[in-house]
């Protein structure tokens, strides 16, 4: 019998389109022995009451009293959390039921990996699994990979153990009295890349992904390309504290990565149709780090082609030219995860 017990961190703000589909799916795990602690950031619509409205005895609620962000609402599951393993789910996200299963026997199999990730399928705004996945490298992952790329992906992919979480553990005192902190509160955008690289970079713990696509991660719908530019001062924040706890790995990739973060953001600014925001994304990505056209060949021009495509193109002629190549991607995707060993069940 697997005694092992997941807490599953569940952070709430104003999502009553979608969490209780996200809560369903942590309900419906064929790996039973969890807690889903639900953290309710002071929501002010219909999210909490959807959220009481489940009658499962491992369902906890915990309130804020007042609206702290992302971060410090994944700080208070954490320090709740009874589990062995710690996973984290947004409340717009929803998971493969075989999900946590799959990364139990993983961190089991596994006791040098810390962090246990999966590959992530998208998702469209109104729930319908679409035929494209994040992708990213698996195993060997460094520091200075995590810096560049986050293979993470997003912030319902991980499982990471309680240990690991305890060895990057520090007191804060941003609000009324000290509290344990995993997670930076000071950041509302890049805190769990930050979260991920001070774990790799200043402890022995290893970061390795599963070839199961098992978060199923919503797209937004619309957004503002100012937005992209918020992402990346906070982008560049996590920079700033990161050259405290490894100057020598910042030294050695800071442009590279900030090469890397801009074509990121390139294909956000091409996601939301900005065509002048994504050609000079892309084109600060090149001028910041022109290496990453031969480290990653394909995927930098393919952003680059799409990023002018947008800006050049009726924007009618350019979906359809977007349509054409993500069912080429999506066909090159489905063969690297057959490839791998992944049954056809996993991929819908």
């Amino acid at each position: 019998m697997n005694t092992t017990k997941i807490s599953v961190v569940m952070p709430v703000y104003n999502v009553e389109a979608f969490v209780q589909q996200a809560i369903e799916s942590v309900l419906a795990q064929t790996f039973e022995n969890f807690e889903l602690l639900i953290v309710n950031d002071c929501a002010t619509d219909n999210s909490l009451a959807i959220c009481k409205q489940f009658e499962d005895s491992r369902i906890r609620i915990i309130n804020h009293e007042v609206n702290q962000g992302l971060a410090a609402a994944r700080n208070t599951g954490i320090r709740h959390a009874l589990g062995d393993l710690v996973a984290f789910i947004d409340s717009d996200d929803m998971w493969h039921p075989h999900k946590l299963a799959l990364h139990a026997k993983h961190l089991a199999d596994n006791p040098q990996v810390g962090i246990s990730f999966s590959r992530s399928c998208f998702m469209s705004f109104e729930g319908k699994l679409l035929d494209f996945y994040q992708m990213p490298q698996l195993t060997q992952i460094n520091a200075a990979h995590l810096l560049c790329r986050n293979p993470v992906g997003n912030g319902s992919a991980p499982v990471i153990r309680r240990q690991t979480l305890n060895d990057i553990r520090y007191q804060s005192n941003t609000h009324s009295q000290p509290h344990s902190c995993y997670f930076d509160e000071r950041f509302r955008q890049s805190e769990d890349i930050e979260c991920w690289l001070r774990i790799v970079a200043t402890t022995d713990w290893q970061m390795e992904g599963i070839p199961e696509p098992l978060t199923y991660y919503r797209l937004n719908h619309g957004g503002l390309s100012s937005n992209l530019y918020k992402q990346l001062d906070s982008w560049e924040q996590m920079i700033r504290k990161a050259r405290v706890y490894a100057p020598a790995l910042l030294a050695k990739h800071e442009n590279q990565a900030r090469g890397y973060q801009l074509r990121y953001l390139a294909r956000q600014a091409i996601r939301l149709a900005d065509g002048h925001a994504a050609k000079k994304l892309v084109n600060n990505a090149l001028m910041e780090s022109p290496s990453i056209l031969f480290q990653e060949t394909s995927r930098t021009l393919v952003t680059l082609s799409a990023a002018y495509l947008l800006w050049a193109l009726p924007l009618g002629m350019y979906k359809a030219c977007e349509r054409l190549g993500q069912k080429w991607v999506s066909s090159l995707q489905k063969v690297k995860i057959y490839i791998d060993g992944v049954p056809t069940s996993f991929t819908h």
